[in-house]
């Protein structure tokens, strides 16, 4: 088992395929240290490979809100606070990322995407060990997606954790998707 481990994704909502590749990423580690990417604008800038990434309305949640949504989620799954951590992880400046993770740190990842391979060269490229955890040619829930949902008015509880559920309707963050999405 690896002491640490990492994972990341910008998690602009939380959902269940996100929090599988935690858990699956965790049985892999004795603690796991959750980077969230595009941790505020000046990190953002237009992916080549995936230009929707860095649009306002992609973006609704700040760092802070996608931090409390992820550790909500983590613990309700189950995980021990003292074995996880929340960190920035500025995936577009890459040599940026040792200052929030350790030197060494194998980070996990999922590929399902031309997105998923870039992320996981760029990785390689700055000398991380990288453990691919799965790769699959379809995304079952997509961010993209729920926004859809919430900006449609559509039922989307059935995706997410309950934990992200409850933090976006008590938090009013349903309102700001939709007046984003207009």
């Amino acid at each position: 088992m690896i002491e640490v481990g990492a994972v990341c994704g910008r998690f602009q909502i939380f959902h269940n395929d996100h929090l599988d590749y935690v858990l699956a990423a965790k049985k892999r580690c004795r603690h796991l240290i959750v980077g969230i990417t595009n941790p505020d604008a000046s990190s953002s800038p237009v992916e080549a490979v995936d230009r929707h990434r860095s649009e306002l309305a992609a973006n609704p949640f700040t760092y802070y809100e996608r931090m409390k949504m992820v550790e909500l989620a983590i613990l309700e799954a189950g995980v021990p606070r003292e074995e996880f951590d929340i960190v920035p992880f500025p995936i577009s400046k890459p040599e940026m990322i040792r200052y929030y993770i350790p030197d060494g740190t194998t980070v996990f990842v999922t590929i399902l995407d031309p997105w998923g391979h870039a992320k996981t060269a760029r990785l390689k490229d700055f000398g991380y060990p990288v453990e691919v955890l799965w790769e699959r040619n379809d995304k079952f829930i997509s961010s993209s997606m729920l926004r859809q949902c919430i900006f449609d008015g559509s039922d989307w509880s059935e995706w997410v954790p309950e934990a992200t559920h409850r933090y976006i309707l008590e938090n009013g963050f349903d309102h700001r998707i939709r007046d984003l999405m207009k």
